[in-house]
């Protein structure tokens, strides 16, 4: 544990001062995000500033791993699709890449890092392990894809999507510790959870820095990475992910559905997620730290039952799924 303990440290303190030193830049370079009448903010601020957590994670990670400090479980795997992901989101950041490049990016890096694990491991299903073969290459670029651009979606209030990331990781870590297994294999979530740390001085209460869309998108598709990973060696895992996502995905594809059928432009840019909403009549702190809160407090017991099998998997996240979704539509509905 004081591996963990000096690993995170140092996480944490070198994204914190690289992050000062990217805002400074930025604001010179002009990286600023102007408000607009969709935004959650009212103040011009600088944008970008998740490159630090994007370089920091890869170059620790690299050490570590080089260094044999600590031997990853195929960390190259890992490691080049999320950082082509956060490239095409960076570019975006600094100049607008048309959706069907980014899309394109996208698709290519789930279907990277799928061919190279070899495919979508066989999933556990009420009790059945069940195999999806060349489905599984559909279904886990699906997948890959709409949780790095949910992720994208919801990053639009001061420290939403840093506190949902390390109560997710965190989670994580404390669910595959529990059932004894190394380091090695939940080294990811760990550096992720520490380099978000660092990051999230700058992001709350009031935020100084935005990450940008390449570090949210760099954060869902690397968590959706390590979810398949995972599910490798213990198959549980996918599902107990897929919990600890729940209020990203819910609000993220409640919201996306209700414009598709509501004949609205779901493609165009708007601020009527619930989240959004909640931060008008509350504030961004409460909101956000509400959002970390129903992660520990909700999620994680149900995920740790997933984990242990005390839960079938299926009905934890039905049992995990439906009282978010009841908010959801409350949420909505009192806005009218």
């Amino acid at each position: 544990m004081k591996l963990v303990f000096l690993i995170s440290l140092a996480s944490i303190i070198s994204v914190g001062m690289l992050t000062g030193i990217i805002k400074y830049y930025c604001e010179s370079w002009g990286m600023i995000d102007i408000p607009n009448e969709r935004s959650s903010h009212s103040l011009p601020t600088p944008t970008g500033g998740g490159v630090s957590v994007v370089l920091l994670f890869t170059l620790i990670s690299l050490a570590l791993d080089y260094s044999k400090i600590i031997q990853f479980d195929n960390l190259t795997i890992l490691l080049l699709p999320s950082i082509m992901v956060a490239m095409i989101g960076f570019i975006d950041d600094l100049n607008h890449v048309p959706a069907f490049w980014r899309l394109l990016v996208h698709f290519l890096s789930a279907i990277l890092f799928l061919n190279s694990l070899g495919g979508f491991p066989p999933l556990d299903i009420g009790g059945l392990t069940i195999d999806l073969g060349w489905f599984g290459y559909v279904f886990g670029s699906l997948y890959l894809v709409w949780l790095l651009n949910l992720y994208n979606f919801m990053d639009g209030i001061d420290g939403i999507s840093s506190i949902g990331a390390i109560t997710v990781c965190v989670s994580i870590i404390f669910i595959m510790i529990q059932q004894n297994i190394p380091l090695k294999h939940w080294v990811v979530p760990l550096l992720l959870a520490s380099t978000v740390g660092g990051f999230l001085f700058w992001n709350f209460p009031v935020a100084k820095i935005f990450m940008g869309d390449g570090c949210s998108g760099f954060l869902g598709f690397t968590i959706g990475l390590f979810s398949i990973q995972a599910a490798q060696v213990m198959p549980q895992m996918f599902w107990v992910c897929i919990v600890l996502l729940a209020v990203f995905i819910v609000d993220a594809t409640y919201t996306l559905m209700r414009r598709i059928i509501t004949g609205q432009k779901f493609y165009k840019a708007h601020n009527e997620h619930a989240f959004q909403i909640a931060s008008r009549r509350h504030s961004h702190v409460k909101v956000s730290l509400i959002v970390g809160l129903i992660n520990i407090v909700w999620l994680l017991p149900i995920a740790y039952m997933i984990s242990t099998k005390n839960i079938n998997a299926l009905v934890g996240v039905i049992i995990a799924y439906l009282p978010l979704i009841g908010l959801e539509i409350f949420i909505k509905n009192e806005k009218k």
